[in-house]
């Protein structure tokens, strides 16, 4: 079954991405995860605010592709690097109707 992982992310400082995303980016397709949506154009149509400066969606073929991603070694140094320099947060959404 598919996972999904949905992040909001505000920078508060840029000096962490140019490492990040080629990082990023090998370690995502290692563990067969692909992007969704990485961006900035995005749109509240709901609820309290909640902004946020990107919004990013990616596809797992399972929860445990999820984890292995956020748990790689060489992950961990830009993970770090990433939640220092900015807000996230990061949801890993099971892709069931459980109101079907």
């Amino acid at each position: 079954m598919a996972y999904y992982s949905v992040l909001a992310v505000t920078p508060s400082s840029e000096d962490w991405i140019p490492d990040y995303l080629p990082t990023a980016n090998k370690l995502v397709a290692k563990h067969g995860g692909r992007y969704l949506a990485r961006t900035a154009s995005h749109e509240q149509v709901e609820g309290s605010d909640q902004a946020a400066a990107l919004r990013i969606i990616l596809e797992w073929p399972t929860r445990d592709a999820a984890m292995n991603f956020m748990n790689d070694p060489d992950y961990k140094p830009h993970l770090d690097a990433r939640t220092a320099g900015s807000e996230s947060y990061h949801f890993v959404i099971e892709g069931k109707d459980d109101l079907a």
